[in-house]
């Protein structure tokens, strides 16, 4: 078989999950968080998972969102929904990050808060990197090809794009800035366009000064409807902010501004950043996310109304025109079929699931599904010398965390290891754990790691269980398995092939990462050495990956 190159993920194929004779692990086919009800009702999150930034627009009776990917590749998520509240991963828009910069992983850096639209028959991102500026990529389908990323306009700080196409067929662009980049925030910035939209065609116009009543401005949505120009953006940060919505009757402003939703008594902290989006039948919604910390940024759906031209989001209790997030709601489309993102793996398809990102932009030769049909090989991969945790190495392949608990398994097979080389699972944030299996000149071990402040000085801290006799461990077969529970626990072990039980658990606190929640997932590698390269031609290789329900007690 032709070998398969992982950098670009095909839409999964969908596979019926099979039962491992070793493993005694039943699939349960059971979502780790579902917010249709059933009923006709949804519940909040509808996404609890990172998909920061979100923007969405509809198309005929599809909607589609996009968000925030920083420095994971492939970047820009693409989900589909029928009904706002049931979603699945089709595609990404950036197969790679367009600078040799993130050939290495730049945690916090690349690819902030994209905009989605449709004009002219073709699909249209703009999204700012801090450090380069705004770019464009466009499509017949959301489901791509994408064009190249293409810079419209370089401004180092430049950061939140949104296009909107006037109906004079003028064309403009708003967007935030970062003050770590650019020395400032708290502005935002209308600039002309070509034509085309591909390149900056005027001076920039400072339409609106949040510095004393929306300080941290940002994130800033373009509209236009009954004749008023709108801007929505969050304020007050992203952890303790509140969603403001500013209208003007020309492009450049003055725009008049008003607080439109805020946490009140929902208990759901800085409703921040988001996209209205109107249904077949006019209904307006809008969707936001939340900073869940260890979790990430989560997605929520409100009710919006319009009242005297200004919207009104989420509930009103006491008709004051500043709503706040509900926790239940009917359904915006009641038919929407049930589906949530991808996470299970069973590495039948022809590619790997679209959950997976990679920690950097990866090589051709880091992973294979056609070496050994069914399976995912892993080459192991030699880390730069100077790298201290896995936090800072590329070839880690990672998923955003699904639920407030869950379990995470996976079916390895480590005999093509060479002398030092290991692979494992891996909880992955600003700090680190795994666990999994190393050779050693005297056989496979059992091998454990934490790593502390991994983001800055600190490293990863290995130690390895010593099988009982002489020699390796009996078997290179293993499940490797992590449980996550509500308080941000983790608990990893691993249990051999033919072993009765489970390894003693490693007890670990997630942390999120920067910018990011945390994140999980596998990786193979071998000992440090002069650049990202594959180890000796050592590989490991997975049979299935496989999210499941929390069973009760199992975190316990």
């Amino acid at each position: 078989m032709r070998a398969i190159d992982l950098r670009i993920a095909a839409p999964i194929v969908l596979v019926a999950l099979a039962s491992v004779a070793f493993a005694g692990l039943a699939s349960s086919g059971k979502a780790v968080w579902n917010p249709d009800r059933g009923d006709g009702v949804y519940r909040n999150p509808v996404l609890f998972a990172d998909y920061s930034d979100p923007d969405v627009i509809r198309d005929g009776d599809d909607f589609y969102l996009v968000a925030s990917s920083f420095a994971s590749v492939p970047g820009l998520p693409i989900l589909h929904s029928r009904d706002l509240v049931n979603w699945t991963i089709v595609g990404h828009a950036a197969p790679r990050l367009p600078s040799p910069e993130f050939d290495a992983p730049q945690h916090g850096k690349g690819l902030w808060a994209p905009s989605l639209r449709k004009h002219g028959g073709r699909f249209w991102i703009y999204v700012g990197d801090p450090d380069r500026g705004i770019y464009v990529t466009t499509a017949s389908d959301p489901r791509g090809p994408w064009t190249p990323l293409a810079l419209v306009k370089e401004a180092k700080g430049a950061i939140d794009p949104c296009p909107l196409w006037d109906d004079d067929g003028r064309m403009y662009l708003v967007h935030a800035w970062a003050k770590s980049r650019a020395g400032f925030n708290s502005v935002l910035t209308v600039t002309p366009l070509s034509a085309d939209g591909s390149r900056a065609a005027g001076r920039d116009v400072q339409v609106f000064d949040g510095r004393a009543n929306h300080p941290t401005i940002e994130g800033p949505k373009f509209y236009k409807r009954n004749g008023w120009y709108y801007i929505f953006a969050p304020a007050g940060g992203v952890a303790t902010g509140w969603q403001t919505v500013l209208r003007a009757k020309t492009v450049w402003g003055p725009y008049e501004d008003r607080i439109v939703m805020r946490e009140g008594g929902s208990g759901v902290n800085g409703p921040h950043q988001g996209a209205w989006i109107e249904t077949r039948s006019s209904e307006s919604w809008f969707m936001h996310f939340q900073d869940r910390g260890v979790y990430g940024r989560v997605v929520h759906l409100q009710p919006l109304l319009w009242r005297n031209d200004w919207p009104v989001i989420g509930a009103d209790p006491d008709g004051d025109g500043v709503g706040e997030p509900v926790a239940t709601f009917r359904k915006p489309v009641a038919e929407g079929p049930a589906a949530v993102p991808q996470t299970s793996d069973e590495f039948d398809a022809l590619s790997i699931g679209l959950q997976w990102q990679w920690n950097a932009n990866p090589s051709s030769d880091w992973a294979s599904l056609s070496a050994r049909p069914g399976w995912l090989r892993l080459a192991a991969v030699s880390r730069p010398a100077s790298t201290r945790s896995i936090f800072n190495a590329g070839a880690v392949l990672l998923q955003k965390v699904p639920a407030e608990e869950f379990t995470a398994s996976a079916s390895i097979d480590a005999a093509g290891l060479a002398e030092g080389q290991r692979v494992g699972l891996v909880v992955m944030g600003r700090d680190t754990a795994f666990i999994g299996l190393r050779r050693t000149a005297q056989g496979l071990r059992i091998v454990r790691s934490t790593g502390r402040n991994v983001d800055g000085d600190g490293a990863d801290e290995e130690s390895a269980d010593e099988p009982e006799g002489k020699g390796g461990l009996p078997s290179s077969r293993a499940i490797l398995r992590a449980r996550f529970d509500k308080a941000g626990r983790v608990r990893l072990d691993l249990r051999l092939a033919g072993a009765p039980s489970w390894s003693p658990a490693t007890e670990f606190v997630a942390r999120p990462g920067v910018w990011v929640g945390a994140r999980f997932g596998l990786f193979a590698s071998a000992p440090a050495a002069s650049g990202d390269k594959v180890g000796a031609h050592g590989y490991a290789e997975v049979d299935w990956f496989r999210v499941e329900p929390l069973e009760k007690g199992q975190s316990q």
